[in-house]
């Protein structure tokens, strides 16, 4: 069955914060996401960081949305790190200028803030072909 998890950042996001998501891939999977909300409740408003799993085509695309419109997409990453069946630690470190995104301790890929300030940023969403065993 298709994970959905979504879970509220108290506060709000903010530079040293530190997520982390622990799961296990289904054994035959499409796709999953990770999304950083502006509003855990109504997902039509500005989305902080949507990053897409897809392993169809092995990438990993980022986009934010601001005011409705979707931005650029960035696609680059040094490596596909996951593999269906296995478990993984993802980290996304909160920096002053970006969130780096770390997979088993390896550093996967920066994105740079679009919505300031962060605080606007509420909520933790995640979806896909996974399980969760750790949201923290």
């Amino acid at each position: 069955q298709v994970e959905k998890y979504v879970g509220e950042i108290k506060g709000g996001l903010r530079p040293a914060m530190k997520l982390t998501v622990i799961g296990m891939v289904h054994s035959n999977p499409e796709s999953f996401s990770v999304t950083l909300l502006c509003d855990p409740v109504d997902a039509s408003k500005d989305v902080g960081l949507l990053f897409t799993v897809n392993f169809s085509d092995k990438s990993i695309t980022r986009n934010a949305r601001i005011a409705g419109k979707w931005g650029r997409e960035e696609k680059t990453i040094p490596y596909f790190p996951f593999t269906a069946g296995d478990t993984f630690k993802m980290e996304l470190l909160c920096e002053h200028q970006q969130i780096r995104v770390l997979l088993d301790g390896r550093q996967l890929f920066d994105f740079t803030h679009r919505i300031q300030p962060l605080n606007l940023v509420k909520a933790l969403q995640i979806s896909g072909d996974i399980k969760l065993t750790k949201v923290a």
